[in-house]
């Protein structure tokens, strides 16, 4: 099949490899434009653009794919199928109608639940057991087209949003390649999405990595994972910022001082402290510190010796 691949992220590339690699011709990669990146400011091209132009596939950067002249350049491909994943751009409906079989989305989560631009941090986030792909056809809404093929994916107990991110990339190029010759084959049966059964992932803000310690332990371990590449999770500590990057909840509580206030550090060992939270305790492991790399609390504690009482802002 002559495909159109549309992405833009590092969750879009095994999906564009799997396509190629199963021998479909892809005639164009359609991502975001450059930007500039790092101290230098230097040009960055994105992590698909990377993977088209090592399989020599043909590149088209549109600084809004709505404007007349980028829809003629889509047109010219004479493609017979789009494949969108993370792109980053809304498609007007001309585009949407223009391949022969539509446009298809590879969106990382069992929709209608998790519609929006964050559905694998707000999975984490909110503590789900289980996730997965969907391959939905594109419509006007926001990921309201209708399903065609579904697969889960169970999170771990310790599944942070990077792990997670990496499972459903896998399962999305999986699903993508089983699913282009089925829609060529007219082997698909669409389902419709229930409505009331929907949920949105809100984009991530920085404000939202700022640590509550008001929260369960539980909460706040499911924050932290899920936060992990951005914003991440932080808190204060003597003055400066503090970033989590290893935790984990700790129920029991028979050793410590139950009168601890959230955000007090009731116990340190040689390589964790233990901080008092809104309901039970969260074992602290590897930590970075304002303007340091990160590291694991037993060098951490080299260089700031903590003590049972210290507050976290």
């Amino acid at each position: 099949m002559r495909v159109v691949f549309m992405g833009t992220p590092d969750f879009a590339v095994g999906a564009l490899n799997a396509i190629v690699e199963a021998g479909h011709q892809v005639a164009a990669v359609v991502t975001q434009p450059d930007k500039p990146k790092g101290r230098g400011k230097e040009m960055q091209m994105t992590p698909v653009k990377q993977c088209a132009l090592a399989h020599g596939i043909p590149v088209f950067q549109p600084v809004k794919i709505k404007e007349a002249e980028a829809v003629e350049h889509l047109r010219s491909y004479d493609a017979d199928l789009f494949v969108v994943a993370a792109f980053g751009q809304i498609l007007s409906e001309e585009i949407l109608d223009m391949p022969k079989y539509g446009c298809v989305n590879i969106h990382a989560s069992l929709l209608p639940k998790y519609r929006g631009a964050g559905p694998i941090q707000w999975a984490i986030i909110n503590g789900e057991k289980i996730t997965g792909v969907t391959i939905m056809r594109m419509e006007k809404g926001l990921d309201t087209g209708d399903m065609l093929f579904r697969r889960s994916v169970e999170i771990a107990p310790d599944e942070t949003a990077d792990t997670l991110h990496d499972k459903l990339a896998l399962a999305g190029a999986q699903l993508i390649v089983e699913a282009i010759p089925r829609i060529e084959a007219g082997e698909v049966t669409p389902e419709k999405q229930r409505d009331e059964d929907s949920s949105y992932a809100k984009m991530l803000t920085k404000a939202m990595g700022k640590i509550d310690w008001s929260m369960e332990a539980g909460k706040l371990d499911c924050l932290i994972r899920g936060l992990i590449s951005w914003p991440g999770a932080s808190t204060v500590f003597r003055g400066k910022t503090l970033k989590i990057w290893e935790e984990e909840p700790e129920e029991e509580t028979q050793a410590m001082d139950k009168q601890a206030v959230p955000g007090a550090i009731v116990r340190v060992d040689k390589d964790a402290f233990y901080v008092q939270t809104g309901k039970g305790l969260l074992k602290i492991k590897a930590v970075q510190p304002e303007g340091k790399k990160r590291m694991a609390v037993k060098d951490f504690l080299l260089g700031y010796p903590v003590k049972v009482g210290e507050l976290f802002e």
